[in-house]
């Protein structure tokens, strides 16, 4: 079992971008939908910490009900992109465990679970919120760019086993997103409020930026992952 991927189906697949010295924590970080791992291990690349682990994993190829059913890189399917649309419940649990089996096969291999942090961008943040606020282990934070919380009305009970009630997370959004309105995801650091402590959760807000990234998002993810794994 110890060391191998080929037991957890999404690391044999992923990109890892490995340490460039002891690795002592890992970054696990999900694309959005339609996307891949290599964009963002790109991205992360640029932003590197020398004693971490960066791994994005590839979302399965499933058809979505957003895109007519067109198949897609996809963690779990997508009906709408409004806090009331109709939800893959199934599928984003599926998924979560799968995100679960990555961070377990990285504890097995060495590296404790409080140094690791999830993230990821729409869909895949969604899926990173998601998955700590349900995970009883505790990890290190989250990185939640651009998304939303999947199956909020299930929250705060759905976290009730959660080892990541005291967790750090970083909310980044675009004021302009066209996909997923700022508005949504001030709504989703609302909601968080009520899970997570209040001083744990950081909200920034980024004028003019649209679905996507900028440098100083970026930037703020630097910081808050040299914060929350500093080297050891």
């Amino acid at each position: 079992m110890c060391g191998n991927n080929m037991s957890v189906p999404l690391l044999a697949e992923a990109v890892t971008v490995s340490a460039t010295e002891k690795e002592t924590a890992a970054v696990i970080f999900l694309h959005g939908l339609g996307d891949s791992g290599h964009g963002w291990a790109d991205t992360l690349t640029a932003i590197r910490l020398p004693h971490v682990k960066y791994i994005c994993p590839h979302a399965p190829r499933i058809p979505v009900t957003l895109n007519m059913k067109m198949t897609m890189p996809s963690w779990f399917d997508l009906m709408g992109l409004s806090p009331d649309s109709p939800e893959d419940e199934a599928g984003i649990k599926k998924a979560s465990e799968n995100i679960k089996a990555i961070i377990d096969h990285e504890t097995k291999n060495g590296i404790p679970a409080n140094r690791i942090m999830i993230g990821g961008f729409s869909q895949g943040g969604a899926l990173s919120l998601y998955t700590a606020l349900t995970c009883q282990q505790q990890l290190a934070g989250v990185v939640a760019l651009s998304c939303w919380l999947p199956l909020h009305k299930t929250f705060p009970q759905a976290a009730s086993g959660s080892g990541n009630k005291n967790t750090p997370i970083l909310q980044c959004h675009g004021e302009m997103d066209p996909m997923i309105p700022v508005q949504f995801g001030a709504l989703t650091a609302e909601k968080l409020k009520s899970i997570v402590s209040h001083d744990k959760i950081s909200f920034r807000t980024y004028p003019g930026l649209l679905h996507s990234s900028c440098p100083q998002e970026m930037a703020a993810v630097k910081e808050f992952i040299e914060k929350q794994l500093p080297r050891i």
